[in-house]
């Protein structure tokens, strides 16, 4: 069990996906100062309740689980301002959290295991052709590769780097993508997933 800062987002992270974030909030600029100077990762966790940037009268709600964020590259343009991009590393459950100064979410979190390698079954080839076709398309409009929502190496043929693209490019609720992140079995993670494409005609 370890306390680390928390970043509630109403996107996704999933352990190798990447994630393009403008910081300009005070208390996530001294957040990610810090992270750099330490080379230290955050955690990004889902919002249930509440708005991304602070208002006087919000309130926000955190997902119980989350992902650790990897600093991979950084720009300030000025000093008020930091662009990053993020890849994710390390799956975890939240289990306590708390505001502090400038309404800094801290959380003891307890980290979950990384996958075991499990090849896509036959069943779910449709969830992997689908996000195959989709990255083809990506790079024929010539889409940039840093500018991706989705990084190389493309593992198209393990179930749970399949689900965990998925788990951050569909437009799931943060509950939705709680659970995906705490099913320890990514090719039952991957039938979730599946049998959210299927519902919503994602795979014809």
């Amino acid at each position: 069990m370890e306390r680390i800062p928390l970043f509630p987002l109403g996107r996704a992270l999933f352990p190798a996906g990447v994630l393009h974030l403008r910081i300009f909030e005070v208390r996530y600029l001294n957040m990610v100062r810090q992270c750099i100077a330490d080379g230290t990762q955050f955690g990004v966790v889902g919002l249930i309740e509440g708005r991304e940037v602070r208002t006087p009268e919000g309130r926000e709600t955190l997902a119980g689980a989350g992902t650790l964020a990897r600093i991979a590259d950084w720009r300030s343009p000025m000093p008020a301002l930091i662009h990053l991009r993020c890849v994710g590393t390390t799956r975890f459950e939240v289990l306590s959290c708390e505001q502090g100064q400038y309404g800094l979410w801290t959380g003891e979190v307890r980290m979950l295991a990384d996958d075991a390698p499990a090849a896509v079954p036959p069943a779910l080839l449709p969830s992997a052709n689908a996000l195959g076709r989709l990255i083809a398309t990506m790079q024929k409009e010539g889409m940039p590769a840093p500018a991706m929502p989705v990084a190389a190496p493309f593992r198209l043929d393990e179930s749970g780097w399949v689900a965990d693209r998925w788990g951050e490019l569909l437009p799931l609720t943060a509950l939705q993508r709680q659970r995906l992140l705490t099913e320890p079995d990514p090719v039952r993670r991957l039938e979730k997933v599946q049998q959210y494409l299927d519902m919503q005609g994602l795979l014809r």
